[in-house]
């Protein structure tokens, strides 16, 4: 049960690294803002991870401590949780050598729920036989 949830999360950690970096370059290329000294790459990949990783173990705590509704409760509490993170990046002060600081939270925003996202999307293949 461990085991597949935990590639249940390095799955869905890889799917929204990518779909993160993508977006970051699509951003880039669409307004010519720069935030490669307050997200980078690296950042990205280690947000998506930690994430991904302590979604993995609070799924497979609350399915093993609520059975059947710990999934439910799961599913909840990552959803709210996801929502409540998008103040970080609209509360955030960046440096004083960032140009254009207002596009920053179209940037951080959409990514904070890449992680959910991939969750969720990849929930299918590791809920055969369950």
């Amino acid at each position: 049960m461990f085991k597949r949830t935990f590639f249940h999360g390095l799955v869905a950690a890889v799917l929204a690294a990518i779909a993160a970096i993508i977006y970051d370059h699509i951003y880039f290329f669409a307004t010519e803002a720069d935030f490669s000294n307050v997200l980078n790459i690296g950042s990205i990949i280690g947000f998506s991870f930690a994430i991904c990783m302590a979604a993995t173990f609070t799924s497979y705590g609350l399915t093993k401590w609520l059975n059947k509704r710990g999934e439910i409760v799961f599913n909840l509490l990552f959803s709210i949780i996801s929502f409540a993170c998008v103040m970080v990046p609209i509360s955030i002060s960046l440096p004083l050598d960032v140009k254009t600081p207002e596009l920053f939270p179209g940037l951080a925003v959409p990514m904070i729920f890449f992680p959910a996202i991939a969750w969720f999307t990849v929930k299918p293949l590791f809920s055969v036989g369950d």
